[in-house]
């Protein structure tokens, strides 16, 4: 497996420490080749458990893996053809405090097989704090991209502005979901579950033979070799459930938001490290005062967010709706999701909402869900496959200090004029109006000071938009007045009083450190009472949510980019052909940033149309997609 490669590179693969971060789809299939080419020293962290929708393509794992650790089983499998390897395995999240900067010290390089960017954000910074090469990946169906981070050299993850979010691993969807988003597609499948077209892949209860149920290994092992009695795993048909029950609305509730949660919560190592859900009841529920019921918000009242009573009764009535529509199409009807259907949006907003309240998320108002609903892009293993290739060579350019040959390589759907599918651009150079790896990161938010209160700084502004995981923030006005602390229950009076109440003002000035990011962030405030309706706060000035005006290459330059987060498994002898790919085109690469999209581009990307009509505009409107933004069973939202 090492012909080819210099003896001192081949030494040095053997000595070396690296870290995978993700053991999904691309972290399969790069555990594989990086053993392969001859490391020999390498730690894998994943939280995930793996589930029997990730064994089509998840190629180190079997039925018999089901519910357990995917970074365990991945270490396992891979021993088997290379026992010589020296693996660590840690089940657990990347953004736990335990991996500070000291502990990203320890390799000499990262490589991300990541599924979110919240995640993708924080190794990030860790690499740039701790001044370790990070290689990044993502795919998105046959889209892909891979590129390497070097602090002071490159461009890092986040000094361009990255599309809103809109895909995810669709394996977290069933049991563990942990952003609103995954709740909203849950309830879109639940729709078509019990009123459309059922599919197998779009299961919302929990599988009753699935061997993740015991926790036990012996016990899991048992149910699965139980289970080859069908050559796989049975499902239970919650469209001939509902059917059973005439479609009863509170049957249905506490089927779905009680017996399937308490269900969820007999998995107990699911909830070691994440929030257990919290089950509703229907009875309990209508025993609430109606003054805990009012809408929140003003406006129009697709912009309120109701309470637990209000979805609740919401769900019941868009229920009894939808199944006189059933009955009204006749015997073995089916009804069609359609965003603009008032009754099929109701029901939509109302089961993603009650599913967002179990499991401790802020609910969302029926105009929010709406403008996330959207479509399923499945995801590829071959993609992958090829991704994680690039992966390892670009990995070992960077290991043989051959760092002025690293590119940015994109996986198009379709060859370019140049009848290439895969792309390589130049690296560019960092952003120096980058927030997060400029020499003193600093931002312009302009918000209204009379109607922010801290809670949203704090979770909005700082967490969400810029990717903090624990942030201290105090004010510049002399005295160093604590606004938030990272220490639970420290500043937690201070969570809904408005900014104006600490003499925050028009041109005030906070400090905002994230001490395991080791990252501190400048925030100069704009006080403004004429922000667009529904805008909370804008990041002004050249901050990167502001993109760059796009220059746009010439012809036989452009090319397709499939950004995303993470990828999936396959084979890998490819390596020296897609090497050459990359040596035919390196004298006359664009540079990564002359693939950016305009907007209009990006939209289009965002809605992944697959019939193209031209080669350049396929490129093009694929680029804004970047691997920024997941993997596994990728679902992209309009």
């Amino acid at each position: 497996s090492r012909v080819g490669l210099r003896k001192e590179l081949a030494d040095s693969l053997s000595s070396c420490r690296v870290l995978v971060v993700g053991a999904g789809g691309i972290g399969c299939e790069l555990l594989k080749n990086l053993v392969l080419t001859g490391f020999k020293n390498i730690e894998v962290i994943d939280l995930d458990t793996i589930d029997v929708s990730n064994l089509n393509r998840q190629f180190l794992f079997q039925k018999k893996h089901v519910g357990k650790s995917k970074a365990q089983v991945a270490k396992e499998s891979v021993l088997r053809f290379c026992p010589s390897a020296n693996i660590t395995a840690y089940h657990d999240s990347i953004m736990n405090p335990d991996y500070n900067v000291e502990f990203f010290r320890n390799f000499q390089l990262v490589m991300n097989a990541l599924d979110n960017r919240a995640a993708r954000n924080h190794v990030n910074r860790m690499c740039l704090a701790a001044d370790i090469p990070l290689i990044e990946s993502g795919t998105a169906g046959y889209l892909g991209q891979v590129t390497v981070i070097k602090k002071g050299q490159t461009e890092c993850y986040e000094c361009q502005p990255k599309p809103t979010q809109k895909t995810f691993p669709g394996c977290t969807i069933r049991n563990t979901p942990s952003e609103p988003i995954h709740c909203i597609v849950w309830a879109k499948y639940l729709f078509n579950q019990l009123f459309g077209e059922e599919d197998a892949d779009q299961e919302v209860s929990p599988d009753t033979a699935d061997p993740e149920v015991a926790w036990n290994p012996a016990d899991a092992a048992a149910r699965a070799t139980a289970s080859n009695k069908d050559g796989d795993i049975k499902r239970v048909s919650t469209k001939e459930w509902a059917r059973s029950t005439g479609y009863d609305p509170v049957k249905l509730f506490n089927k779905l938001f009680k017996d399937d949660i308490m269900y969820l919560l007999t998995m107990d190592k699911l909830w070691k490290k994440r929030k257990a859900p919290l089950p509703l009841d229907w009875t309990e529920i209508h025993q609430l005062e109606s003054s805990q019921e009012e809408a929140f918000g003003t406006g129009l009242k697709d912009q309120q967010v109701l309470g637990v009573q209000g979805y609740a009764q919401l769900f019941h009535r868009s229920v009894e709706t939808l199944r006189s529509q059933l009955i009204e199409k006749g015997e073995g009807a089916e009804l069609v999701w359609d965003k603009d259907d008032p009754p099929a949006m109701d029901f939509v907003t109302a089961a993603a909402n009650l599913r967002m309240n179990v499991f401790s998320m802020n609910m969302k108002s029926r105009f929010d869900v709406k403008s996330m609903a959207g479509n399923i892009i499945p995801a590829i293993a071959t993609t992958n496959a090829v991704i994680a290739g690039l992966i390892v060579l670009e990995a070992l350019k960077t290991l043989n200090s051959d760092f002025d040959q690293c590119r940015t390589i994109f996986l198009n759907k379709q060859p370019n004029p140049r009848k290439k599918l895969l792309v390589p651009c130049a690296l560019d150079p960092p952003n120096p109006n980058c927030y997060v790896c400029a020499s003193k990161p600093e931002v312009t938010v302009k918000l209204n000071v009379h109607k922010t209160i801290v809670q949203a700084l704090q979770d909005k502004i700082l967490k969400e938009k810029f990717g903090m995981v624990a942030p201290d923030v105090q004010i510049e006005d002399g005295k160093g007045t604590i606004l938030i602390s990272s220490e639970e229950g420290e500043t937690e009076a201070n969570n809904n009083k408005f900014l104006s109440d600490f003499g925050i003002r028009n041109g005030s000035r906070l400090q905002a450190d994230d001490f395991l990011q080791d990252y501190t962030l400048l925030v100069n405030l704009i006080h403004s009472e004429e922000l667009e309706k529904d805008v909370e706060f804008e990041v002004v000035g050249d901050a990167p949510d502001k993109a760059p005006a796009p220059s746009v290459p010439e012809e036989g330059k452009n090319i397709a980019n499939g950004n995303k987060d993470s990828a999936q498994p396959s084979t890998s002898s490819k390596a020296a052909e897609d090497d050459d790919v990359l040596i035919v085109d390196s004298d006359e690469e664009p540079s990564s940033s002359t693939m950016e999209a305009s907007p209009e581009s990006s939209n289009r990307k965002r809605k992944h149309h697959d019939a193209d009509t031209d080669a350049t505009a396929s490129k093009r409107k694929r680029l804004d997609q970047q691997p920024a933004d997941d993997d596994e069973d990728i679902i992209a939202l309009d």
